[in-house]
């Protein structure tokens, strides 16, 4: 038996899912994401030497502000209140930025989306404030670590 897309109407046609009969859960979501540099790069990055400012603190501030938009640009999410958003970095890598955004909200739909947008936006934000330095930066590995809350309980991304 092949699942129902939950955006997708018995025509065929896209749709807005109803979550107006949905129970009020706590839910929260966490996405990971990685831009790979040169480790000159990195260094620079590290001692705040981009000519922009400070790369980090315009990410962290890029990927909350995106996580608070998703519904204006993916166009079939819900506007949702946010409880917190968070978006940590790794740099212990000598070549790239791990890049981790929390998301929580109590609410009828989850987060995972904003979640996902918080990631790509820091991830684009770091590339915009390296590129005088380096073009040749790489974005990758974005992906949805866990969720929890709603219906479909808990996720958790199996390790590959």
């Amino acid at each position: 038996m092949v699942k129902q897309l939950s955006h997708v109407n018995s025509s065929g046609e896209a749709t807005m899912v109803d979550i107006s009969l949905k129970g009020i859960t706590v839910r929260e979501a966490i996405a990971k994401g990685t831009v790979r540099m040169l480790p000159a790069t990195l260094e620079q990055v590290k001692n705040a030497g981009m000519k922009k400012g400070d790369v980090l603190a315009v990410a962290r501030v890029a990927g909350i502000m995106a996580a608070k938009k998703v519904p204006d640009f993916i166009p079939l999410c819900h506007t949702i209140p946010l409880d917190s958003v968070t978006i940590d970095f790794d740099l212990t890598g000598n070549n790239c930025i791990c890049i981790k955004a929390t998301v929580k909200s109590t609410g009828k739909t989850g987060v995972e989306m904003e979640a996902l947008t918080a990631v790509s936006v820091a991830a684009l934000t770091i590339y915009d404030m390296c590129k005088a330095v380096e073009k040749g930066m790489t974005i990758t590995d974005i992906y949805l670590e866990m969720k929890t809350g709603g219906k479909s309980g808990t996720y958790k991304r199996k390790q590959a």
